[in-house]
């Protein structure tokens, strides 16, 4: 489940996404550590959130460095 109080994340870059998903899996920890349910629920859903995003633009950047280029191949048609 994503987290519906964060905006749009679409211009944060790969980079950003793994950084900020960093950040709140220490803050899980943190939350794991005190006890806090409530709180740890939050955090997974902002970090789900966060990763199903990173996951998506990772797919889209592999696919276009997949996709094979053949623009100067020769053709014989």
């Amino acid at each position: 489940m994503e987290h519906p109080l964060i905006g749009n994340i679409d211009s944060m870059s790969l980079d950003d996404l793994q950084t900020k998903v960093s950040e709140l899996t220490k803050k899980l920890g943190i939350a794991h550590r005190m006890g806090n349910a409530q709180l740890c629920a939050q955090i997974q859903m902002a970090l789900t959130t966060y990763q199903n995003k990173y996951q998506e633009k990772l797919r889209k950047s592999d696919d276009q460095r997949s996709a094979p280029d053949f623009s100067g191949k020769i053709d014989i048609s």
